[in-house]
């Protein structure tokens, strides 16, 4: 089976918003690495960047993966304020969907309130306190089938 897990990078903030996402989701964090875990004579970490995420993993429902990193300075700054792309949520419920909408966009811009779509599913949209944009939606008749 075929899984797209999401990866978000992160000003320096990773862990901070990572904790904010477990405190939403529930589970445990199965990896944390962290810059200063990689150092050596050949890749030196300067002591500013050593406590950064280089590697942070939310396990999320049974198959999914939510990962991030910190981008160190040497690298530039990430662009918060991107379009690119939203982490879309599917639910098993109105209610889970209410509970991840609600925990999730506080301190955030809600785009589109969670309510019935046009489409006939129930469905908002916002970015997070992170500047991270989500979609979450409970469809009573999904278009793709659940995974096993």
């Amino acid at each position: 089976m075929t899984l797209i897990n999401p990866h978000i990078n992160f000003n320096g903030n990773a862990e901070e918003a990572f904790t904010f996402y477990k405190s939403v989701f529930g589970g445990e964090f199965t990896k944390i690495i962290r810059f200063k875990d990689l150092a050596s004579a050949e890749f030196p970490i300067a002591e500013k960047e050593e406590n950064k995420i280089m590697h942070i993993a939310l396990p999320i429902g049974k198959h999914n993966v939510l990962m991030a990193n910190d981008v160190p300075e040497f690298m530039g700054k990430v662009n918060e304020n991107e379009h690119r792309s939203k982490i879309s949520i599917n639910t098993e419920s109105k209610d889970e969907a209410d509970k991840l909408f609600n925990g999730l966009s506080v301190g955030g811009t809600i785009e589109m309130p969670i309510t019935d779509s046009p489409w006939g599913s129930y469905f908002g949209m916002f970015r997070d306190k992170y500047g991270i944009e989500w979609m979450v939606e409970f469809n009573p008749t999904p278009l793709i089938p659940s995974l096993p």
